[in-house]
């Protein structure tokens, strides 16, 4: 047994040529990002149970104000490093050890003092102590090694695999011992906190560089080149990924901020762990072929095929579960976040899909793409999200994020990666149609079952989702047969492609 185990990760250790290699780092990056996922997700459900919304408004308040201030100085150094052509990047790892150990102790230093502002600003002073004690993180990010850098660039998504999961098995074990001892948003924290130690250490015990204090100004220039699109771009998402959340938790209350982030983090969780999985893997795919139009374009159409194929049901069917699943895994008390979490996770789906987008452009050296539609978009929230919050509260939030991406941003995205790929718009579309189709008919069978059925809540959870799952199958086998779809003959691809 133990000898097929150790043959079957051999093979899947990534080889090859470019699609070999990027399939197999799919396979671990898509495991690794599900217990990346999952655990803390597991942990959040215990907590929910345990402390209530009150005490997760304030872990949300601490989170989000080290996303903001990590946002604000991101340059994109790993980007820069990943898109350059060359496979050895040694020369700028120094340099980019310095920046990111003078990035982490400025974040600290401002959130420790910034703390008490926050806590009046939010009208939640308990918060303050979260924020300074979960600043040290910051500290920890930064003194990584960072040639694990070169587990993405290389597609060695094998080892970015223990590197990530350590960290992850850390913080679900200390953060559930945490939670057991003393059920309160100290758990969260605690476990951010081991989580990122244990990261530090295997950044240097998979990785035997062993980088030096030095800083090189010409290294730094040519990376801050590049990442310059990277820090606007990075601002610009904390504003739109995470300003509604500081806009809901200032406007309404903690607890309104943990139903509205809690909504989103559940809802996106599935289309979003394939949204990493692509972008990881098909950022670095897709820069090594960035001057072959063609190969661009076929890899591209087949990326959009297999995203589309598993995001559109992921988000339609989550949608359809949402009542169902909040009722068993949070409880009566967080009700009030369901017809939010309906509307994110039709979100989720596009988000998927348009990761791909954003992956492909950066790959081809135009990230200003990425900063300039941010910006528009930033610029769409900030006009609307006031009127519609004070209106319809968090259910109206939800319903403006998934109005301007869909309406206003999707076309747009889909025209320049048109552009960029020399086809057209309708024949990006055309890989989401039959997904689309097949999703609709498991989504009016999982409802229709969800309707019938009176059972308690994680039985019918686990009938409706058995059902979604077969009916889609079933609709996508129909539909593989009667057209020129051709899944089946792209998944066997995948397959190959991973084994080989």
């Amino acid at each position: 047994m133990s000898r097929k185990l150790t043959s079957l990760v051999r093979r899947l250790v990534p080889s090859g040529g470019t699609g070999q290699r990027a399939a197999k780092s799919a396979v671990w990056l898509f495991g690794q990002n599900m217990v990346d996922r999952l655990l803390p997700l597991v942990l959040l459900v215990i907590l929910a149970r345990l402390v209530g919304p009150l005490e997760l408004g304030l872990v949300g308040i601490a989170l989000v104000s080290m996303s903001a201030l990590r946002s604000l100085t991101e340059v994109g150094l790993n980007e820069a490093l990943i898109q350059r052509i060359e496979d050895n990047v040694d020369r700028y790892l120094n340099t980019v050890l310095a920046m990111e150990i003078a990035r982490g102790v400025l974040i600290f230093g401002v959130l420790f003092l910034a703390a008490p502002f926050i806590g009046r600003l939010f009208d939640a002073p308990a918060a303050v102590p979260l924020i300074q004690v979960l600043a040290v993180s910051a500290v920890l990010r930064g003194l990584k090694n960072p040639a694990v850098v070169y587990f993405q660039k290389n597609l060695e998504y094998h080892k970015m695999f223990v590197y990530t999961t350590g960290g992850t098995l850390a913080f679900f074990v200390t953060g559930l011992a945490l939670a057991l001892w003393d059920p309160s948003a100290w758990a969260w924290v605690g476990a951010f906190l081991a989580s990122d130690l244990v990261r530090l250490v295997a950044s240097y015990l998979i990785h035997d560089y062993r980088p030096g204090i030095g800083f090189d100004r010409q290294a730094a220039g040519e990376l801050i080149q590049f990442g310059k699109w990277i820090t606007g771009t990075s601002i610009l998402y904390f504003l739109y990924n995470e300003g509604d959340d500081v806009f809901v938790g200032w406007l309404l209350s903690p607890v309104a901020l943990a139903y509205y982030q809690y909504a989103y983090r559940m809802s996106n969780a599935p289309a979003t762990e394939l949204s990493q999985v692509i972008a990881g893997v098909m950022f670095p795919a897709f820069s090594k072929f960035q001057t072959d139009v063609e190969r661009l374009r076929e890899s591209y159409f087949a990326t959009v095929r297999l995203a589309s194929f598993v995001a559109v049901p992921m988000g339609i069917g989550f949608a359809v579960v949402t009542p169902a699943f909040v009722a068993a895994a949070f409880g009566t008390d967080w009700l009030p976040m369901v017809a939010a979490m309906q509307l994110l996770a039709l979100y989720g789906v596009y988000r998927a899909i348009g990761k791909t987008m954003g992956a492909l452009w950066k790959a081809v050296g135009r990230p200003d793409y990425v900063t300039k539609l941010s910006l528009l978009k930033v610029a769409l929230l900030a006009v609307l999200i006031y009127p519609v919050t004070v209106r319809w509260g968090i259910t109206g939030t939800a319903a403006l994020i998934v109005a301007v991406n869909l309406v206003v941003m999707a076309p747009l995205d889909l025209y320049i990666t048109a552009k960029i790929l020399e086809t057209t718009s309708t024949r990006i579309l055309s890989e989401v149609t039959y997904p689309l189709l097949a999703s609709a008919v498991m989504a009016g069978a999982t409802w229709y079952v969800g309707q019938a059925l009176v059972l308690p809540a994680w039985i019918e959870l686990c009938v409706m989702v058995v059902t979604g799952g077969v009916v889609y199958a079933a609709a996508v086998l129909a539909l593989d047969l009667g057209t020129n779809w051709g899944m089946r003959a792209n998944l066997r691809q995948l397959v190959s492609n991973v084994v080989s």
